[in-house]
């Protein structure tokens, strides 16, 4: 069993003074399950600590990764497929590509639990291996 990490979440536990950063931080470092992150969140990732807190926050998190903290998924030519797919059918409810992503990795891993703090798009969307995702924190 595994967790798929959205940008959300660990963004939120990098940042100290995010309202989510306990909720996050705790489910990330309390996990029993293999922690997943998929490729295009890493991109997202990289932008938002960039942007909101620093390159060295990014530096952290890539460092975790690195000494095996994370398993990194890169999409395969089937998920951006599944992504195109998705974001044609929920394009009313502007689903972007990393979103998308992590929704074509639960398919193919057939995993059922996301970690996001994005509650509008998940819970909006049908995977097709599942009635619906099981959303934390």
């Amino acid at each position: 069993m595994a967790l798929v990490l959205d940008t959300g979440p660990l963004l939120a536990a990098l940042d100290a003074a995010d309202r989510d950063h306990e909720a996050c931080s705790d489910l990330i470092t309390g996990a029993a399950e293999d922690l997943i992150v998929p490729g295009l969140v890493l991109a997202e990732l990289d932008y938002w600590c960039v942007r909101r807190l620093s390159v060295d926050a990014w530096f952290s998190f890539l460092d975790d990764g690195l000494n095996g903290a994370y398993r990194v998924e890169a999409p395969t030519l089937a998920d951006l497929r599944r992504c195109r797919v998705l974001q044609n059918k929920y394009r009313s409810l502007g689903l972007g590509v990393v979103d998308a992503s992590v929704i074509a990795l639960v398919e193919r891993l057939g995993e059922r639990k996301v970690a996001t703090l994005d509650q509008r798009h998940f819970r909006a969307v049908r995977p097709a291996h599942v009635e619906g995702l099981d959303l934390v924190p």
